[in-house]
């Protein structure tokens, strides 16, 4: 072998071997741990790219909750849609038993007024009481003062004495109230 041969492994041997420290160094340097890793990339970044990492962050939470609110809310309306169809089915069913007695009434064909009107009366108390059960009550109007919360007066009666003035004189309409809210107001004339 020549000397220049020589020389050339040499310099090719030597290459190698920085070639070979320098990649070794690079992996040493490249695979610091995960915490080490986004600490220094939190370093060197720029306050501006933090700031648009942050805003990136809170764009993401704004979405997923304002999709999670949008969520809720078509959630709530269906569970109110099927809250009010089953309340009115619920309401139905209990009204029920009284068409039946209503059929049977008729059907029957009695010509006994006062049987007929004792069904009714039966058929009217039953009726009543299923209402009851629902929550609803009549507004008791007898010897009432005027109340506009339960009371809508349709005529004033005048001349009816300083004892009735403000108060009601008849009913012209029953009303009725529903878990203590006025569903419909009585329709009463009032002592002037």
């Amino acid at each position: 072998m020549t000397d220049f041969e020589n020389l050339s492994k040499e310099a090719a041997n030597k290459a190698k071997a920085e070639d070979k420290q320098q990649t070794e160094k690079t992996d040493k340097s490249s695979a610091p741990t995960d915490k080490y890793d986004e600490r220094e990339k939190e370093d060197k970044l720029s306050p501006l790219e933090k700031l648009q990492q942050e805003n990136e962050k809170l764009k993401d939470q704004l979405l997923r909750t304002i999709a999670e609110f949008d969520n809720f809310r078509k959630r709530t309306t269906k569970e109110k849609s099927d809250l009010i169809l089953n309340g009115g089915k619920k309401t139905v069913t209990a009204i029920l038993p009284v068409l039946d007695d209503f059929e049977r009434a008729l059907e029957d064909g009695s010509t006994d007024v006062e049987a007929v009107k004792a069904g009714m009366q039966m058929i009217f108390n039953k009726f009543i009481k299923t209402l009851e059960g629902m929550g609803v009550k009549k507004i008791d109007t007898q010897k009432a003062d005027f109340n506009t919360d339960y009371h809508e007066a349709v005529a004033m009666v005048p001349g009816m004495g300083d004892e009735n003035k403000g108060k009601v004189i008849d009913c012209v309409q029953t009303g009725y109230t529903m878990n203590d809210e006025v569903i419909r107001h009585a329709k009463v004339a009032v002592g002037q």
